[in-house]
């Protein structure tokens, strides 16, 4: 089923092909968890909602139709579940909490320094307005192109463009210092 898109997956699974579900999920389960994991402050709540997301996905496959990208559809359903719990409680990010790369051999300084900037990127983004950091990490984590992020959070081409533009002037500010 590696040859097969995500859409025809998507179908199949709505079918009832079991294995086409497992593929999409060994496809995407990664840029997922990323995109939560980097959206909340602990680990507990971005896999509550990781799991949240697929079981909608389960749920609502029946709904889905090929004439959207299966990562644009799926991705809506990981926006939305997240502005659902955003809206219940609001979150709040506490000074220096901020998810760790750990290495298994930290030994040469280029290993080092490339954690640190990693932490540092990691907590620059957590500093983004909501809407720029949702934008932001729909693009690097899930590769969804200025059109598909529009579409999952609901505003147009243009919006997304400067909301991309805002976030990434305001990391080269908050890094530069």
């Amino acid at each position: 089923m590696r040859d097969v898109s995500d859409e025809q997956l998507m179908q199949l699974y709505a079918a009832g092909n079991a294995a086409a579900f497992e593929t999409l999920y060994q496809r995407h389960r990664g840029p997922v968890y990323r995109y939560l994991t980097r959206q909340t402050v602990d680990a507990a709540t971005a896999n509550d909602l990781y799991q949240g997301v697929w079981e909608k996905i389960i749920v609502a496959r029946h709904r889905y139709r090929p004439d959207a990208k299966f990562t644009t559809w799926m991705y809506r359903i990981a926006h939305n579940h997240l502005m659902d719990h955003f809206r219940k409680q609001k979150p709040t990010v506490p000074e220096g909490q901020i998810h760790n790369l750990e290495s298994g051999d930290a030994e040469t300084g280029e290993v080092i320094d490339r954690e640190q900037q990693h932490v540092q990127l990691m907590k620059a983004i957590t500093t983004l307005p909501d809407d720029q950091r949702d934008a932001l990490l729909l693009k690097l984590e899930g590769g969804l192109s200025l059109e598909e992020i529009g579409t999952v959070t609901g505003v147009n081409r243009e919006t997304v463009k400067s909301r991309l533009r805002y976030a990434s002037n305001k990391l080269k500010l908050i890094l530069e210092q």
